[in-house]
């Protein structure tokens, strides 16, 4: 293992009778574990960027001396024949949860866990920092997902589109934008595109209990959505309303990452991208250890 290129392990563990995989970038002294929550259609291949070590968030965290989990959310991967059994939240988040003390057992934690989630992601991940364990979590970052779809999304995301190949094709153009913003070889997704379980598409309506389980968290919260997202609104108000909901939150940062499509940590700015978020999860790490006082509740990046 090298320090610029750490080396990603696959795994999985045996929790309640299902098998959750996993990919993971260990250190011996973690300064923190990162757990990372992928969105829909594909799998924790996502944090691995295939051919470009660089923009790998298993790699960046490894090579900064965190230990970065990438679960196959449940349904997903290893459990994905077992599907049909997991489409209650509250036992997807009790799985993640007994996954993460598995992973835990195999190594120290450092300050604790900072979790990460992508897009659709963002249902599991806010619903186990809403959870009363939630409040041992260091931090929380969600990227790529709202309250409210993009203006140009609105149409065949929420009142349907007749014509299901148009529809699945204006939904790519959505979910990855320009090619500009990846490496050619990254664009479209071939490389980590994954099965999804019947029960991702009714767990999108989980974003009416959005306001609820936010003001559930009360650990800080990083809030990211890409300069270029087209499949959620986007811009400084969609920031600050996300930021408004985190109400027992002590501290809510915002920030648009630019040069970034929905697929933040798949792009040229990925990077970039997953500095900013391991910077804030090392002043989560600060303020935990030291006991200091939190910052203002809310700021904007940058």
């Amino acid at each position: 293992m090298t320090e610029s290129h750490p080396e990603v392990v696959p795994g999985a563990v045996s929790v309640d009778g299902f098998r959750l995989s996993y990919r993971a970038s260990r250190v011996r002294r973690p300064r923190a574990v990162v757990l990372a929550l992928h969105g829909g259609g594909t799998d924790s291949a996502y944090f691995d960027c295939p051919g470009h070590p660089r923009l790998s968030l298993l790699r960046t965290g490894a090579a900064l001396g965190y230990t970065v989990i990438a679960l196959d959310r449940p349904g997903y991967g290893a459990s994905l024949p077992h599907a049909p059994r997991l489409t209650d939240p509250a036992q997807r988040v009790d799985l993640a949860y007994a996954a993460l003390d598995l992973l835990l057992d195999s190594g120290p934690a450092g300050a604790g866990v900072f979790l990460l989630a992508h897009s659709a992601g963002s249902e599991l991940a806010v619903r186990m920092a809403a959870d009363e364990r939630g409040a041992d979590l260091l931090g929380l970052e969600i990227a790529g997902t709202g309250r409210h779809h993009h203006p140009r999304s609105v149409g065949f995301l929420e009142q349907g589109d007749e014509n299901l190949r148009r529809a699945r094709a204006r939904l790519r153009e959505a979910l990855w934008g320009a090619g500009r913003l990846y490496p050619p070889d990254v664009y479209g997704g071939v490389g980590i595109a994954a099965a999804s379980p019947a029960y991702e598409s009714a767990a999108r309506s989980w974003r009416h209990e959005f306001p609820e389980l936010a003001a559930r968290v009360r650990v800080p919260v990083h809030f990211t959505l890409g300069e270029h997202e087209e499949v959620w609104s986007s811009g400084p108000a969609a920031l600050a309303d996300i930021a408004a909901l985190f109400t027992a939150s002590p501290r809510v940062r915002v920030d648009e990452q630019p040069y970034a499509g929905h697929n933040l940590s798949l792009g040229h700015s990925a990077r970039a991208y997953h500095l900013k978020v391991l910077s804030f999860a090392e002043e989560c790490a600060v303020t935990r250890e030291a006991g200091l006082a939190a910052p203002p509740r809310q700021g904007r990046a940058g």
